[in-house]
């Protein structure tokens, strides 16, 4: 069974609130979860986890999603992953396509 760290959403209309879980990689965003890890508020920008926990789960080799692995990193608690910047902040139609004549 391959298990995942993600967030799974609470709060309120238009404020959000999550929750950093441990879950089956193949369980809807807001269903069971194995164990709760901490929580995400983006309003405040604050990302409390318990660092045990998340040590623990990453030895039993569970997966991290993108975002909470952003947030693990600012921590220091998983190495950060650089990403391509090849194409992704350029507007669609300005994009070429690679044609080697």
């Amino acid at each position: 069974m391959a298990v995942k760290i993600r967030l799974t959403r609470g709060g309120r209309k238009k404020r959000p609130y999550y929750r950093v879980i441990v879950t089956d990689v193949r369980n809807a965003r807001d269903s069971e979860y194995i164990d709760k890890l901490g929580t995400y508020d983006p309003f405040k920008k604050e990302f409390l986890v318990n660092e045990e926990k998340v040590a623990y789960w990453l030895n039993q080799g569970a997966l991290v999603s993108d975002t909470v692995r952003r947030n693990l990193a600012k921590k220091g608690l998983v190495p950060e992953i650089k990403r391509q910047s090849s194409q992704l902040n350029v507007p669609k139609k300005d994009r070429k396509k690679n044609t080697d004549d």
